[in-house]
């Protein structure tokens, strides 16, 4: 078996894609940094201009996804997991076809180069998973499921520079268990992708370094300030999110196409407002702005507000993006702000678990929240503090939302592909000549 040359060509297809979603994990990062460069350099030669290119680049980005590229829009991860429960390979390919992930890639550019509150994690899962359903067809391997948890892994651990968290992300979110045929598919998967990363970037932390641990009792107030307020606002995320989506599906059955556009249209434009009112801190993903918060420099007090709302009309407005990194700079906001409410000097502290309490609240995954915060801050000392933080954000999350967000958005793209495939037998069905009586 381990000599055969059929075994062998699965392998190399399979290290071949790891390694392949490792690069373009890297290369989509790259991208993602030029296309918030050029928007920022056209909102500096004219401070309005979000208020004309953000809401018409929302309704491009929309037309695109229902002319184009449908199953693009979103965060990618919900289609992730609803491709592992799908059960052949044409219901999946709806949800992972290479042309869905490419048309995801350019949308998510699209949308960072208008302005939009998004990020580029959770659409790099869904490509990592495409790029595997298609290798996984292509060296005869069987065991798709497998192979889209490897790739969703292998994406999140590129993304972030966090191996560990890419394993934890898989177990946690993706599918709630570890199966243990498939845990050496996302290990391999993983490190292959990170290694990929490795050399084409180096090791760097994705939000820069931060030391600060908890050291006195007071400290313990922001752990518990961070992890239950962050856990709230992350759950009236999750919950927003998930009403509106379906008060969208209702509102634009009767017009998809015109009535989705103009929700697009109002929703560019409210993230728009935002950003001029707030001198563009709350355009693109956050990055910067965490990544100086962790470093040590109190952020605004209503920074985390902005962005929340910001993050919010843009998931909603129906574009591709996704929520991750977004969510780790509203974190770093409130924590920033907690810290200034309560009067500590420990900024630094206080935004790493308000990253921790507030993503955990969000995505409802506390072990990925702070296993993803301590690899990319680097702060092993912290493990306790982040742990807690994390889980009272999950706990009190689970109390203002109770359905996890990704794996409800899932269930309609599985509740979708259903339907269609229902509607395609009836199709069948009905075109089939009728059949003549013998005799």
């Amino acid at each position: 078996m381990w000599l055969s040359p059929h075994a062998w060509r699965r392998r190399l297809v399979f290290w071949v894609g790891a390694i392949l979603v490792g690069a373009i994990s890297v290369v989509f990062a790259k991208a993602a940094d030029w296309a918030q460069l050029l928007f920022h350099g056209m909102r500096s030669e004219a401070w309005w201009s979000p208020l004309l290119l953000t809401p018409i680049g929302f309704v491009v980005s929309v037309w695109l996804v229902r002319k184009v590229f449908p199953g693009s829009e979103g965060s990618g991860i919900p289609q992730a997991i609803a491709a592992r429960h799908l059960r052949t390979h044409d219901e999946r390919q709806h949800l992972l076809a290479l042309p869905i992930a490419a048309g995801k890639i350019l949308l998510t550019l699209l949308g960072l180069a208008c302005g939009a509150s998004i990020g580029r994690e959770g659409p790099t899962v869904q490509i990592g998973a495409a790029i595997m359903l298609r290798l996984a067809r292509f060296g005869e391997i069987a065991h798709e499921r497998g192979l889209i948890l490897a790739g969703s892994a292998a994406g999140i651990s590129a993304a972030f520079n966090t191996p560990l968290a890419g394993v934890v992300f898989a177990i946690e979110e993706m599918s709630r268990a570890f199966e243990q045929r498939t845990n050496g598919l996302v290990l391999t998967a993983v490190i292959l992708a990170g290694i990929a990363s490795l050399g084409l970037v180096g090791n760097y932390s994705y939000f820069g370094s931060t030391q600060a641990t908890v050291v006195q009792q007071a400290d313990w107030l922001l752990v518990a300030v961070c992890g239950i307020g962050g856990g709230f606002f992350g759950g009236v995320f999750s919950g927003t999110i998930l009403a509106g989506s379906r008060w969208a599906r209702r509102v634009i059955t009767t017009h998809p196409l015109q009535r989705s556009l103009l929700i697009a249209g109002f929703c560019g434009l409210a993230v728009a407002v935002i950003g001029v009112a707030t001198n563009g801190a709350t355009f693109g993903t956050g990055y910067e702005q965490a990544k100086s918060a962790v470093e040590g420099q109190a952020l605004p007090a209503t920074f985390w507000l902005a962005k929340l709302v910001s993050s919010l009309l843009s998931t909603l407005s129906g574009i591709p993006g996704g929520i991750f990194a977004p969510a780790l700079a509203v974190g770093a906001g409130f924590g920033s702000m907690v810290a200034e409410v309560l009067g500590s000097d420990a900024i630094s502290l206080a935004v790493v678990l308000g990253m921790a309490g507030y993503f955990a609240g969000v995505v409802q995954a506390p072990m990925t929240a702070f296993v993803i915060i301590l690899e990319m801050t680097g702060n092993n000392g912290n493990v306790i503090p982040l742990m807690i933080a994390a889980m009272l954000g999950y706990g009190t999350s689970r109390l203002v939302a109770p359905q996890p967000l990704y794996r409800s958005l899932a269930w309609g793209f599985i509740e979708a592909e259903r339907a269609r495939q229902a509607e395609r037998v009836r199709h069948e069905a009905a075109a089939a000549p009728p059949e003549v009586p013998k005799g």
